[in-house]
């Protein structure tokens, strides 16, 4: 698995996704926060290719989930 790291000029309500194409997945972080918000941002991305919900449908429950939810 290969992951690449990029910051790039995001708005403020979108702190990170991630792109997944034939296997490789692009972490985008928003350049435009904090260094701890983006180590946040950057580890709840990596949940999500640990747990490869990239080939999961339900995005609404992923998300819900991811954040804590039951």
């Amino acid at each position: 698995m290969m992951i690449n790291v990029v910051y790039a000029d995001l708005p403020p309500k979108v702190k990170a996704f991630t792109v997944c194409q034939d296997g490789y997945y692009t972490i985008v972080l928003n350049q435009n926060l904090s260094k701890a918000q983006n180590q946040i941002s950057y580890l709840h991305e990596l949940d999500h290719i640990i747990k490869d919900d990239f080939n999961k449908e339900d995005i609404q429950k992923i998300e819900h989930e991811a954040h804590g939810g039951d």
